[in-house]
């Protein structure tokens, strides 16, 4: 039954792909897929109308792959036309970040133990400055004092990576 519709379907194939083979290899696949499905027990009403929209449908995901693949070979591509990796991923990035990563790490450790376990519980476990306090058994206004101290060493170490030159306090005189 279906055998009268090959040389329909295979013409238009042929119009939608521009290639023969193309078309011929379109047109055997939407016959398996469609004598799979009748071959299940599943009733075609419209098994023209089946084989187009199948055709239709594998052209489509052909033409897909083939944007998808379309570009050179990497391998093939001279050095220097090779796409680079992005910066972040670069070997002399890596280690710069591990190195910026050490030194913050340095200052929290460098903090004295009370400070430390305020600034930590704060700003990597999400613990409110009244959690906090709770939890250490100290007031508020001390959390407060541990975690500017703690953001004060982490922003001092930043400037020093960055090449900042640190900056002397400044007392302003009375008049």
């Amino acid at each position: 039954m279906l055998e009268r519709y090959y040389r329909e379907l295979l013409n238009f194939c042929s119009r939608t792909a521009r290639d023969r083979d193309t078309a011929a290899d379109v047109v055997q696949e939407s016959y398996a897929r469609v004598l799979a499905v009748q071959q299940s027990g599943q009733t075609i009403h419209e098994p023209r109308a089946l084989l187009h929209q199948t055709a239709r449908r594998l052209m489509i995901d052909q033409h897909r792959r083939f944007l998808v693949r379309q570009h050179e070979d990497i391998d093939d591509l001279a050095e220097w036309e090779q796409p680079t990796a992005p910066r972040h991923l670069e070997p002399d990035a890596i280690y710069a970040q591990e190195q910026h990563a050490l030194a913050i790490v340095a200052a929290i450790e460098s903090l004295p133990p009370r400070c430390r376990e305020a600034f930590v519980l704060n700003r990597f476990e999400g613990l409110s400055h009244q959690e906090v306090a709770d939890h250490m058994g100290i007031s508020k206004n001390m959390v407060a004092q541990h975690i500017v101290r703690g953001v004060l060493a982490c922003k001092a170490c930043e400037d020093r990576l960055n090449g900042v030159p640190p900056q002397s306090p400044s007392v302003e005189r009375k008049k």
